[in-house]
């Protein structure tokens, strides 16, 4: 903390700092994130947790870091992390609203409490790769921006001749930020592609540590590190927050409170933080790596024990295993069984050279990761599953990741997690006990719990102390049923397997025509996206029709915005990563109601150990999937106060289904309609072409 003390009364202070913040800006006063400040410094007065509903235009980041930051200058030698799910908020805070929000606290207190960003140890360049690991051409006299420049710019360069020149070009930029002090963080780096990156950083696993690494003390991970323990606000991601959970609360220092943004995203980001993979390919590559240390009878059972994987792997069915006694099993414990034996190997030297470490290392986890696939545990869920060029692989994740939520967050620190779209079917429920939240937990509630599923009975697991939680929705600035209409195409017969039927491709041209472009299109897969595509550029040749997978997704989405008359189709990654106020985006089309796959083996799972438990999977599982889903793909209509337009849905079952009420209560309150030449001329109206 630095600065001066200035008096401050404790009442309703936090308002003070957000004012200052939001004028600072050029804003002005929210109601709702004037109501969410006043929850968020009671939260952290009280221990209780909050779950705050804020409506995009809210200004919620400014909603929590106000009062935080002052709850931070009460309380010095405290701590807040704060934790995104994308780069992009994160980058935002960074540069944004934090600065803006320190200032005001300033203004106000006289105090600044310092800040960190805190990322994961693969964002950083490894000393011990950028010097041990350079090629003998590195110490070309040419610049490496100049190198990089020929080689693209040259016909008969190839990828592998790009990429050496994008190493070449990170080694040079990293002794620099070695040189200044910097911390060689991913997003301050030249232009690079992710085999680059692979040259310069290190896997969590192969990491020496700061004390058995030579470079240990000039380590950029843990300068980061040193950075986040001075300072009183770290920001960081899901990921991390996940792991610092998992591995005892080493990879974060330590906190008081915690808020979680972009909260809708937290379970998604946890369980991948979670789970883990495993190929034929990956053992062989380290059972090669591995050679050079290993006596030729380890080194074959290991190379053997991959062909036994590949093996298991062709003639297993693309489903959860459950087998303990079948083929996937005994291949991986006879992985499990050649890696221990290698990492046993290796161990034995007194004195490892820092590749050995890493190799083995390497082998370490290919250890463990066979091991929890063999062992088949009732929390976990095993699957194989096909990869489009790779051939097949195995994967594992926690069936719930509630009692590791509730156990080593909630647990342990104030927790508020906030987002846009928390409330699904019109409730918290679903989101508060996906984190290990108990419905008759939360303040004020009289709810009877009438069945459990995998989150509730990870939850009941553990004997704790209660939690308590609050709920709160604090709106949105926007007047949607003013500002959108929401279509659904009640005359089109219900989506089915073959794709797009000519109907909907012939709905979606109609719209668009009317629309003249301006659309944003959210399909349910790359084929139903591409044949749109072509469907409309064949039928609307004047309107520009932007596909992904024609470009890099920020390429497409720049040309979006600056093209006003362009559209964009694309698949889940528009659903959420996609913020185009204005003209630009005045239809969004939606093809079907976007559930899960029915055979993906983690939501098979899931659904069937809520269905055990006397509960409706279905409904627990898929439709919250799809009402999350619909809530972030709808919003992307409005974004600002002055934004106008029609969200359609070209999927019937939105209003003839039974759970269709549960999924419309979820998408922002627009006004509705089934009827399509209400949203024709609708849209005509905006685009002036009526």
């Amino acid at each position: 903390m630095t600065g001066g003390t200035k008096a401050v009364s404790l009442a309703a202070a936090h308002r003070d700092v957000l004012g200052a913040a939001v004028q600072a800006i050029g804003g002005a006063e929210r109601a709702g994130q004037v109501e969410m400040a006043d929850a968020v410094a009671d939260s952290l007065e009280s221990d209780h947790h909050l779950l705050v509903q804020a409506g995009t235009g809210t200004g919620k980041s400014l909603g929590y870091l106000a009062p935080a930051l002052l709850w931070l200058v009460r309380n010095p030698g405290e701590r807040i992390v704060i934790a995104t799910a994308t780069l992009a908020l994160q980058s935002q805070l960074a540069t944004n609203d934090i600065p803006a929000a320190l200032d005001a606290v300033e203004s106000v207190t006289g105090e600044r409490p310092r800040h960190a960003i805190l990322k994961g140890r693969t964002n950083y360049v490894c000393m011990l790769r950028l010097r041990e690991g350079t090629a003998q051409d590195q110490g070309t006299l040419i610049p490496a921006s100049d190198l990089i420049e020929s080689f693209r710019s040259s016909p008969q360069s190839s990828p592998e001749s790009a990429l050496g020149a994008e190493v070449v070009a990170l080694r040079e930029w990293a002794e620099d930020q070695a040189g200044q002090g910097g911390l060689a963080d991913r997003d301050d780096a030249p232009s690079h592609t992710e085999r680059a990156w692979a040259q310069v950083s290190v896997p969590v696993r192969e990491c020496l540590g700061a004390q058995r690494c030579p470079y240990g003390a000039e380590c950029f991970v843990e300068n980061s590190r040193d950075v986040a323990r001075a300072a009183d606000l770290v920001v960081t991601n899901h990921a991390l927050l996940a792991i610092n959970a998992m591995h005892g609360g080493t990879a974060i220092p330590e906190h008081g409170a915690v808020i979680i943004d972009e909260a809708h995203e937290l379970v998604s980001r946890v369980t991948s933080a979670a789970s883990a993979d495993l190929t034929p390919q990956l053992i062989e590559r380290v059972a090669r790596r591995a050679l050079t240390y290993l006596d030729d009878e380890v080194a074959l059972d290991l190379l053997e024990s991959a062909n036994t994987f590949r093996t298991a792997l062709d003639n297993a069915a693309l489903e959860r295993v459950e087998d303990p006694d079948g083929r996937f099993v005994t291949a991986c414990d006879a992985v499990r069984n050649a890696a221990r034996a290698a990492v046993s190997a290796m161990t034995g030297e007194d004195s490892q050279t820092p590749d050995r470490r890493q190799t083995t290392a390497a082998l370490k986890e290919i250890f463990d990761i066979a091991e929890r696939m063999a062992a088949l545990n009732t929390h976990d869920v095993v699957w194989v599953a096909d990869r489009d060029r790779f051939g097949r692989e195995a994967r594992v994740s926690p069936l719930s990741v509630a009692g590791l939520m509730r156990s080593h967050v909630f647990a342990e620190h104030t927790t508020v997690l906030t987002s846009a779209t928390l409330k699904i079917g019109g409730d918290f429920t679903a989101i508060a006990s996906s984190v290990g939240l108990k419905d008759s937990e939360r303040v004020g509630s009289t709810a009877v719990r009438n069945h459990v599923g995998p989150d509730e009975a990870a939850a009941d697991d553990l004997e704790d102390r209660p939690i308590p939680w609050r709920g709160l929705d604090v709106g949105s600035p926007f007047e949607y049923r003013r500002q959108g209409i929401l279509y659904v195409a009640r005359s089109l017969p219900p989506p089915g397997r073959d794709g797009l039927s000519d109907a909907s491709l012939a709905e979606i041209a109609e719209l668009l025509e009317a629309s003249d472009g301006r659309a944003l299109g959210l399909f349910s897969s790359r084929k139903a996206a591409e044949a749109a595509a072509v469907y409309t550029r064949k039928r609307l040749p004047q309107l520009t029709i932007l596909c992904q997978g024609d470009a890099q997704l920020p390429e497409l989405t720049r040309r979006f915005i600056a093209d006003e008359r362009a559209s964009l189709f694309g698949t889940l990654s528009l659903w959420q990563g996609v913020d185009v106020p204005g003209a630009t985006c005045q239809l969004v089309i939606i093809d079907r109601i976007p559930f899960p796959r029915p055979d993906e083996p983690l939501t098979v799972a899931r659904q069937r150990a809520v269905t055990q438990a006397g509960g409706n999977g279905f409904m627990k599982i898929a439709a919250s999937h799809a009402a999350l889903l619909l809530a972030q793909g709808s919003g992307r209509l409005i974004r600002r106060l002055s934004d106008r337009g029609v969200v359609a849905v070209l999927d019937s079952r939105l209003v003839t289904a039974r759970y269709g009420t549960f999924l419309k209560a979820s998408i922002p309150d627009m006004w509705q309609t089934t009827d399509r030449q209400v949203a024709v001329q609708a849209l005509r109206r905006l685009s002036g072409l009526s």
